[in-house]
């Protein structure tokens, strides 16, 4: 216990000294070494430098299965063991993009040095990692999935191919407060985002070094004018967040106030997907309602910790990577693991309102959530694993009911405000209160609003955070002054990576008078 961060910003912010070294989650990921960089150092000869810039042309990535996502079904004792095995694929990984970044000049010598010397052992290395997951799964009498065995192998991408996970329409999972919210409505928003001003993703292109940046993201190609974009948006969102259902269901809301983290309370860990596992997110996360939530944080010590939310019945804990202005300041964790040392960059920004609300589903009443349920909505991966767990929606104050982007920051006009809206499942399998990959135990509504498989309905948390940006501008190509969430390197901090989690410790009596409230109509806070 005490990993929690609460360490004052400093107020004589210096330049930063850009860092770019690239981490995975889960035993897979996508790794970027910044051999853009080499064109620029000091003390190479011409020839030097045009060999290295021709084996940056060659290999710059190296792309490795999601173990973790694959999982479905971890016996309880099994699961401290497999997490930490989780934790050594990523530190495997993590070793392998270093001996890449460091290696250009034997790359360039050498066509077969990136397989012989990094990939092929990377490989054993994977392999006999997984083999422990197999035996921690079996040694308590659980089923081993023997396809996992067949995800040891990576390979390798040039540093200009084009990664197509990252422009993709958002998400197939996403409620948007639509498909729960106002006639059932389906995700159809995301499609438009690619074509935003005649913009697309660049697979990788890094800015290295740009305005302080971290050498790893985001591009030009990630923001949009929002006043240039076509309506897209089939909700309606007003200066309170999404309306609650319809007229028939459970059409109540309750209101949850806990703050905008005003104490920076932060860490790099994730209880949820990396338990006991120090910086097992490798980037930084907001924490507002419970304050003991850290790696190592047991059940029993987050329901006996201090909350910030006004009701006291809402020990909840309520968490999301923070945003930066990369505008060449630094942080305090500027040489930090999950920080600067892992390309997270630039100045915290504190929201400026962080609106937390549950609202009921469109067909049914909601039962109550149990103490502990785990929630992770959105995927920190996304731009490596694709589409279709994320859950992101990005605007603008003033254009909430207009236009919603999945796959690009807006670039808001003078006095409008940034907003990250997120809809969290809502429905429930009735039983656990997490699963083997952390999302099966949750689901979304159906297109009609209801609830499939036997799942129960449960109250929707909406998360609605709010930020003064100062307006980013594109010039010849670069965006300066950009902002972006916290990220995995390897995922660019493309704005398709945002992502919340929630762990629910409300009091008995604090959930009976949530349910109540939205399954009789009214509105509670």
């Amino acid at each position: 216990m005490g990993r929690n961060i609460r360490k004052r910003r400093s107020s004589m912010a210096t330049k930063a000294v850009a860092a770019s070294a690239a981490l995975a989650l889960g035993g897979g990921g996508l790794i970027w070494a910044n051999f853009y960089a080499s064109a620029h150092e000091s003390g190479n000869s011409g020839q030097n430098t045009t060999k290295a810039a021709a084996a940056a042309g060659q290999v710059a990535t190296i792309s490795c299965p999601d173990v973790g996502q694959k999982l479905t079904n971890v016996p309880e004792k099994a699961k401290q063991g497999v997490a930490t095995e989780l934790a050594n694929l990523d530190k495997q990984i993590t070793e392998a993009y270093a001996r890449l970044a460091s290696t250009r000049q034997a790359q360039a010598n050498d066509a077969g040095f990136v397989q012989n010397a990094i990939v092929g052992p990377l490989k054993e290395k994977r392999a006999a990692t997984i083999d422990r997951i197999r035996i921690d799964i079996q040694r308590v009498g659980g089923q081993f999935n023997t396809q996992l065995s067949q995800l040891a192998a990576c390979t390798t991408q040039a540093a200009n191919a084009n990664t197509n996970a990252g422009q993709g329409t958002g998400g197939n999972n996403q409620q948007n407060g639509g498909q729960q919210n106002n006639g059932g409505q389906q995700n159809n928003n995301g499609g438009q985002q690619n074509n935003n001003g005649g913009q697309q993703n660049n697979g990788g292109q890094q800015q290295a070094g740009a305005n302080g940046q971290g050498g790893n993201g985001p591009t030009a190609a990630d923001f949009v004018d929002i006043t240039k974009v076509q309506q897209n948006a089939t909700i309606g969102v007003g200066a309170n967040g999404f309306a609650a259902n319809g007229n028939s269901g459970s059409r109540g809301t309750f209101t949850t106030k806990c703050g905008t983290n005003g104490n920076d309370n932060h860490n790099t860990d994730n209880v949820i997907v990396a338990p006991g596992v120090s910086n097992g997110a490798h980037h930084l996360h907001d924490y507002v309602g419970n304050q003991s939530n850290d790696a190592f944080a047991s059940d029993q010590e987050l329901a006996a910790a201090q909350t910030s939310c006004q009701n006291q019945g809402d020990k909840s804990s309520y968490f999301w990577p923070v945003l930066r202005t990369q505008d060449g300041t630094q942080d305090f964790d500027q040489n930090a693991d999950g920080g600067g040392k892992e390309g997270n960059v630039g100045k915290i920004l504190q929201p400026a309102q962080a609106q937390l609300k549950f609202v009921g589903n469109k067909r049914s009443q909601v039962v109550a959530m149990p103490t502990a349920l785990r929630i992770i909505t959105g995927d920190a991966k996304a731009f490596v694993n694709g589409n279709a767990n994320a859950n992101v929606n990005w605007s603008c104050t003033g254009f909430e009911n207009k236009v919603q982007l999945h796959d690009k920051y807006p670039i808001c006009p003078q006095g409008s405000q940034v907003v990250r809206t997120t809809f969290f499942q809502s429905c429930w399998d009735g039983q656990n209160i997490d699963s083997a990959n952390h999302r099966t135990h949750v689901s979304f509504v159906q297109a009609n609003g209801t609830c499939a498989n036997g799942f129960k309905a449960i109250p929707q948390l909406q998360v609605r955070l709010v930020y003064n940006v100062a307006r980013p501008s594109i010039q010849n190509g670069v965006v300066k002054n950009a902002y972006a969430v916290d990220s995995f390197p390897e995922n660019l901090h493309k704005p398709i990576t945002d992502h919340n989690d929630f762990i629910n410790f409300f009091s008995k009596n604090t959930m009976n008078q949530m349910v109540n409230c939205i399954n009789t109509g009214k509105k509670c806070q």
